[in-house]
């Protein structure tokens, strides 16, 4: 056992195994460049200068080369033909939450479902006006349930797809029919109990009260004197 300058106990007898200084008797270093020395003086005790860049230091390997003071080579390198260790599992990518996105509700005033109704003559048909005016409307689907109706006073909220925007459906309850997003992506209507029930599809037979009915992308709701929502999807990339 050898023991060097700062202390360490060394197995090898020319450079510490610890911090690589050099240990009495062995065959002093290379002479450093008079830039190297000045370094080295001003580094202080255990300060070398490497024999390769001249840079000095108290560690064992160089900060520049990579040396190593010990064995007099450079510092190792890891084994490139390992495959690092896997690392933590990343578990199954998150899902979605039903009808969180892809799903739209295509609001319009539809002439052919207006005359329907009117045909119909039921007791305010007479005052009833299809708009001369009524833009499309796009509203994206996103929660677990979207109300469809009219807002109030009285609510707290306003149903997502609210049909008091001009021009205002008169034929159309506050809470007129719902949509219930599905574990698996789909939906459900549920009319809820309105005045003037809920169609879908250009049938003119309601939809039976408080039952979940299936709904899919193209399907057309029918509320009110003139409104139709039709559902659509956008196609996965």
């Amino acid at each position: 056992m050898a023991i060097c300058p700062n202390g360490h106990t060394s197995q090898a007898a020319d450079y510490c195994d610890e911090c690589g200084e050099l240990i009495g008797g062995a065959a002093p270093a290379p002479a450093p460049s008079p830039g190297a020395a000045a370094g080295a003086a001003a580094g202080g005790s255990g300060t070398r200068t490497c024999p390769d860049c001249g840079e000095p230091g108290t560690d064992r390997f160089c900060e520049i080369c990579g040396y190593d003071f010990a064995t007099g080579g450079g510092k190792p390198t890891p084994d490139r033909s390992v495959p690092p260790p896997p690392g933590p599992d990343p578990g199954p990518p998150e899902r979605p939450l039903p009808g969180a996105t892809g799903w739209t509700a295509v609001v319009a005033a539809d002439r052919a479902y207006y005359n329907a109704v009117i045909a119909e003559e039921g007791p305010d048909s007479s005052t009833l006006a299809f708009p001369p005016y009524a833009p499309e409307r796009r509203i994206p689907l996103a929660g677990q349930q979207i109300r469809i109706g009219r807002r109030s006073s009285a609510q707290p909220s306003p149903p997502e797809i609210d049909l008091r925007e001009p021009p205002e459906d008169p034929g159309v309850s506050h809470v007129h029919a719902v949509l219930l997003a599905k574990p698996d992506g789909s939906w459900t209507l549920v009319d809820p109990g309105s005045r003037n029930r809920t169609c879908l599809n250009g049938s003119t037979e309601p939809i039976p009260l408080n039952e979940e009915v299936p709904v899919s992308a193209g399907d057309r709701i029918h509320v009110g004197a003139w409104t139709t929502i039709t559902l659509t999807r956008d196609e996965a990339p």
